[in-house]
């Protein structure tokens, strides 16, 4: 047990719990997608590089999909050359072949697949059945891990879907199967409406692993709609998961399924993981003031608690 700084928490660790947790920060990317406002290219770049300062080792930076479908992130191809040389992994989304393409030629070396759960979402998100989006991202997969980068497969819809209801655990467990044997190297697992509780989390896990999918190759994506994406983690972290998705600020949400709010702020997870002296690398005064930087941006505040916590602290 150690006494906290100013604005730090108490530590007490908890038995039980990984050492260190590796962040992947997606607010740049599955953030800034979900804002109506158009955000400067120069002031993503920014954006990128304050993350970088404030000690997060994984940004995800932007997605190649059509401007049509995601207009915030249109300026991909002027994005990526201005962040490439900060010294951290930048994944990029890439939905098809012709993402992937774009991507390849700016020297992107990590990307990610975004698949779902469910038909209904499948359909909203991608017009297709389930099915048909893998088929769709194996040759995506096979060609980026011919050229050697690493692949990460999104799995949105894995507890609940707003027009299915709760997803049953072998749905998600069959799709998990296919993403990895087509050569994803990981896997994040999405609460994208919110609905998950620590229970639903340990069983989807044990279920996983009980079908040789290694814990070492999942990540958790929670939601905060209905407060559980802490208590969430928290669950995940018990099980060995050390990879955790989160939001600077809070930011984002996702465009096609209405009833999802932010995601998991990365303020909120660094709190808690330093409280229970999980190393994390992370400053958490340079990431709230990143964030509270950002929301000036946005004409708005961050929804994170921890960044209103602090940034009232500061006043």
């Amino acid at each position: 047990m150690s006494s906290p700084g100013p604005g730090l928490p108490m530590v007490v660790p908890a038995p039980d719990l990984p050492a260190r947790v590796r962040i992947h920060e997606v607010g740049p990317r599955d953030g800034l997608q979900n804002e109506k406002a158009q955000v400067p290219t120069e002031v993503k770049a920014e954006f990128v590089r304050r993350l970088a300062d404030a000690g997060l080792t994984t940004i995800e930076a932007t997605s190649f999909v059509h401007p049509k479908w995601v207009p915030q992130l249109a300026d991909a191809e002027q994005l990526f050359p201005l962040v490439r040389d900060v010294a951290v992994a930048l994944p990029v989304l890439v939905p098809n072949t012709r993402g992937l393409d774009r991507a390849l030629v700016l020297g992107a070396t990590r990307v990610a697949v975004f698949a779902s759960a469910t038909e209904s979402f499948a359909k909203a998100n991608l017009n297709r059945t389930v099915d048909e989006a893998l088929a769709m991202f194996a040759p995506v997969v096979a060609r980026a891990k011919a050229e050697h980068v690493h692949v990460r497969g999104y799995l949105s819809m894995c507890f609940g879907d707003p027009w299915e209801g709760p997803v049953p655990v072998h749905q998600v467990v069959r799709v998990c199967k296919a993403l990895m044997d087509m050569g994803c190297d990981e896997l994040s697992l999405g609460d994208t409406i919110g609905v998950a509780t620590p229970g639903h989390v340990a069983e989807l896990l044990t279920a996983l692993n009980a079908d040789h999918i290694p814990t070492t190759a999942l990540g958790v994506h929670f939601h905060d709609t209905y407060g559980q994406a802490l208590a969430n983690t928290l669950a995940a972290l018990q099980h060995g998961v050390t990879t955790v998705d989160a939001s600077a600020g809070g930011l984002g949400g996702c465009p096609y399924a209405k009833s999802a709010t932010g995601n998991l702020a990365t303020e909120d997870l660094v709190w808690m993981l330093h409280g229970l002296g999980i190393d994390t690398g992370v400053d958490l005064g340079r990431l709230t003031a990143t964030s509270v930087w950002m929301a000036g941006h946005l004409g708005r505040p961050s929804p994170s608690r921890t960044v209103r916590a602090l940034s009232h602290q500061e006043q």
